[in-house]
């Protein structure tokens, strides 16, 4: 049987990689995606290498975007996010992806679904149908084109580039309707083998769960392959992630919870101390606000998603939360420490001492993008459909 094709972008955005198509270009009906993006993914696969497709084996590297026309008044696109799983055929909606969100907008003016000055800051209105919410990217235009060479730097990626500017407008209550989905700060979560653990449940940009390095045993500063290679760990992050999501609303019961394996996200988190960075780069508790190691799909994650580190810088405004007890952080932008380096994120809320007030105004973060190749993809429906089947 031939193979089906499709146009498609690949792109980079911030520490993600994703191949991006525009809205018009896939069937009409969006139950007939998921086959599609498992076949182009390579996924499902047991080897954890998606060598059959477009996937790279990690969780930042095996992502969908689906870029159309706008279904709101105060938007210029519409951006669905599908994160596709690496060993099981399960192509997950339920959340956003900060990172390739940097990718939307420069993808919109070059497929002309946006007008943007040629030279000059472009700003596109991106309405995220994950989470409902608006974002807001400014990045430069030069002679009619989305400027890609810049002095601006980020943690993970190699060279240099262009900015983009992503603010998060309001992103309180992105799945729950409520940025403490508890109605408090602070939570105790009953996780066998543990027993009570002190988290902090905030729904901000995509919904988290925070908890302390030392309750899980950790100081918070272990390389993503030494967590990978600790399944005791992982574990029970993920008992602590399902616990979460119950207590959040997102899942009636546990069983339920371990079905939706992308959100909430859970991370742990440390206040500022020494760590080494994957590229050797020794960084000191004056170089950050906190530092964290998330779980993202139940692979540690290399970086930190954006949408994560927005969650998490809003919750250091947030008086009584773990990480405002945690951090160290003025009024400014605060310095999260990852696996890769640091990422900047600036955050703002109101009523932060009172619980059934408290809102998130919005995060901002810089980061850079890239086109990379355009064309078709190839995929085989039929091959994933089975796939999927037996999967199920």
């Amino acid at each position: 049987m031939p193979q089906n094709k499709l146009k498609a972008t690949f792109m980079r955005g911030g520490t993600s990689k994703a191949v991006v198509f525009n809205r018009q270009d896939l069937p009409e009906d969006p139950a007939q995606w998921d086959p599609i993006f498992l076949s182009v993914m390579g996924s499902p696969d047991p080897n954890g290498r998606q060598l059959d497709g477009m996937g790279g084996g990690l969780s930042s590297l095996s992502k969908v975007c689906v870029v159309g026309l706008p279904t709101r008044p105060d938007a210029d696109i519409d951006y669905t996010f599908a994160q596709i799983s690496v060993k099981s055929a399960v192509v997950d909606y339920s959340a956003n992806c900060g990172n390739m969100s940097s990718a939307m907008g420069p993808f919109a003016v070059s497929e002309g679904l946006v007008k943007a000055p040629a030279d000059g800051e472009a700003v596109v209105r991106i309405h995220n149908t994950n989470t409902g919410k608006i974002i807001v990217a400014r990045f430069p235009m030069n002679d009619g084109e989305v400027e890609t060479d810049g002095e601006m730097t980020i943690d993970g990626v190699g060279g240099q580039g262009a900015p983009v500017r992503l603010e998060f407008l309001y992103p309180g209550g992105t799945r729950t309707g409520r940025l403490l989905p508890t109605g408090r700060p602070c939570d105790h979560l009953d996780i066998p083998g543990l027993g009570s653990v002190e988290a902090s449940l905030v729904d901000a940009a995509n919904p988290c769960v925070f908890v302390a390095a030392m309750s899980m045993g950790k100081d918070g500063s272990e390389m993503p392959e030494a967590l990978e290679n600790d399944p005791v760990f992982l574990d029970r992050m993920e008992a602590i992630r399902c616990a979460a999501s119950v207590a959040m609303g997102l899942a009636p019961n546990a069983a339920e919870a371990a079905n939706i394996p992308s959100v909430p996200k859970v991370a742990m988190i440390v206040s500022p101390r020494e760590m080494t960075t994957l590229s050797g780069q020794r960084l000191g508790p004056s170089d950050m606000s906190l530092g964290i190691r998330m779980i993202s799909i139940g692979q540690p994650h290399r970086a930190v998603p954006i949408t994560g580190a927005t969650c998490l810088a809003i919750a250091v405004r947030i008086a009584g939360s773990l990480p405002n007890r945690m951090a160290r952080a003025g009024e400014g932008p605060i310095t999260i420490a990852h696996p890769s380096g640091t990422t900047v994120v600036d955050a703002a809320v109101e009523h932060a001492d009172d619980p059934a007030k408290t809102r998130a105004l919005h995060g901002a973060v810089y980061r850079t993008t890239r086109r990379l190749f355009e064309g078709n993809v190839f995929y085989r429906t039929a091959q994933a459909t089975a796939q999927a089947r037996r999967s199920a």
